[in-house]
């Protein structure tokens, strides 16, 4: 027994849960949801509006970038000098991550602060199909206390969320769009045009460009909440023309693991052997045809990311409105680089589910602090509701991180659930779900339950040494198996028609 006792000391849950905090029938989420949104009108906006000038709110999503992409993280090549701004003046968290790493999932979760499992945005697939009306959006939420909301750029989720009832839409529902010559829909007080091409604009510039002009409208004393959600870097990588030549003759190191392949894999199970997600073996993702071109068209695109977002923190600060301006930057998902030979995400491996995740608020946020408790894309919605002053509603299975900007605490977040579904996909990565603690990391696949993997994350933080299916491991594996259960029984699900 002690060594059972020993284990739930090192991976037990503890404190609030970091999933539903009340377990709900699905049948009821229209009554909870519609409460959630009518709940967080008191005290009225009026009444707080006299206390203190809630802050506008400025959220930047990055696609598929990376926990160490930042040169404020000690990249040795990429200079984000603007993305480090806002860590640098606010709270940088070193353990962030994503719940379900896959665009349109993990954009519905931030949008609603619930587990794909719950919105049942499982996937890429059905991106005509809404987002179920009665799962309300945390920018709904704002606009019951008198915030005026925009989102702008790569929107990717359930049907690009275009019926609900946003002030000012320009977006687009495409993985990539097109970096020559993009496609956004626009529209104003929730009806959103058809969509238009623009030629010869670089989608991300134009985002911006729009984005500025709107928080430039005059919306008398209302707050505004904007969403700035960037393409670049999504494949297939192009590149804004002034940096076309950016990195040429720049040596791009190999991932430890990039030869693992040669090796047959050592401690890889079929399911990830069999993936297709590999540079330059497949046929579906041609711009994935090397190493070098695909890093430093990666970093190239996250360069732009940054001259935008240094484009609106100095369009603030000209307003003079910048500390009076809550902003949040994070991404959807990490990315793999080359490990294990792999691109893209989808895979619980740490290159995948790292992101980086930073505010700046000095009104809240003592500038340089870092922290190190495990924060979750749920938590997203909670700490914008949070900044803004609005109740978190009940449903939400996040929290926020503006406690730990000013204290740490070690029991914030012990374990937390993923869960990855897209079946069959262009690359083959098979389903599975997993727990991670502060330690240990347990990943189960769903298509054949007898394959997972198991690591011992601070001996082996490059995940080489599968210790599953090991006996010396058994209790291990038993423990964080069980663990694994509870946290899922502990998410609501939400079916939907055809969906076994």
């Amino acid at each position: 027994m002690s060594d059972v006792n020993e284990l739930n000391n090192k991976v037990s849950v503890a404190g609030r849960g970091e999933v539903s905090r009340r377990d709900f029938l699905q049948g009821s989420l229209a009554v909870a949801g519609a409460a959630a949104v009518s709940a967080v009108v008191a005290p009225p906006y009026a009444e707080a509006q006299t206390k203190q000038k809630r802050p506008n709110l400025v959220f930047f999503l990055g696609e598929g970038q990376r926990a160490d992409a930042l040169s404020i993280a000690g990249h040795p090549l990429l200079k984000t000098p603007n993305h480090d701004r806002i860590g640098r003046e606010g709270v940088r968290f070193t353990n962030a991550f994503c719940t379900n790493a896959l665009c349109a999932p993990a954009r519905a979760t931030a949008l609603t602060g619930m587990y794909s499992r719950s919105t049942g945005a499982l996937d890429n697939k059905n991106g005509n199909i809404p987002l179920a009306s009665d799962i309300p959006l945390f920018t709904e939420i704002l606009q019951k206390e008198g915030y005026e909301v925009a989102v702008l750029g790569k929107v990717h989720t359930r049907n690009g969320v275009e019926e609900r009832n946003w002030d000012y839409y320009f977006g687009h529902n495409n993985p990539g769009n097109d970096y020559a010559n993009p496609l956004f829909k626009e529209g104003r007080k929730g009806k959103v045009g058809p969509q238009k091409r623009y030629e010869g604009v670089y989608p991300d510039d134009l985002t911006t460009d729009r984005a500025i002009s709107w928080i430039d409208e005059d919306r008398g004393d209302k707050p505004f909440c904007v969403l700035i959600w960037f393409v670049a870097p999504h494949e297939p990588f192009f590149r804004a023309r002034r940096h076309a030549d950016l990195y040429n003759g720049t040596p791009i190191a190999k991932p430890a693991t990039f030869d693992d392949d040669l090796k047959g894999y050592p401690g890889k199970p079929k399911s990830f052997v069999d993936a297709e997600n590999k540079l330059g073996t497949t046929s579906t993702h041609v711009a994935c045809g090397s190493l070098e071109g695909v890093a430093k068209d990666y970093y190239a695109g996250l360069v732009a990311v940054d001259e935008n977002i240094g484009r609106v923190l100095n369009h603030l600060e000209s307003k003079k409105i910048l500390d009076d301006t809550a902003i949040l930057h994070t991404s959807d998902h990490g990315y793999f680089l080359g490990e294990w030979r792999l691109f893209d995400k989808r895979l619980m491996h740490e290159p995948s589910i790292r992101v980086p995740f930073q505010v700046r608020y000095p009104k809240r946020i003592p500038s340089a602090t870092v922290r190190e408790e495990m924060i979750l894309d749920t938590d997203i919605a909670p700490t914008l509701l949070d900044l803004a002053g609005v109740p978190v509603p009940e449903h939400m299975q996040g929290k926020s991180i503006l406690p730990l900007a000013k204290k740490n605490n070690p029991d914030f977040r012990k374990e937390w659930y993923y869960e990855y579904y897209e079946w069959p996909n262009p690359e083959k990565v098979a389903p599975h779900r997993g727990i991670r603690t502060e330690q240990y990391k347990l990943i189960q696949y769903v298509l054949d339950p007898s394959e997972g993997e198991l690591y011992d994350l601070k001996a082996d933080p490059g995940e080489r040494n599968n210790l599953y299916g090991k006996p010396e491991q058994a209790v291990l594996q038993s423990h964080l198996t069980e663990r694994l259960n509870v946290l899922r029984a502990k998410v609501p699900e939400r079916k939907e028609a055809g969906q076994v």
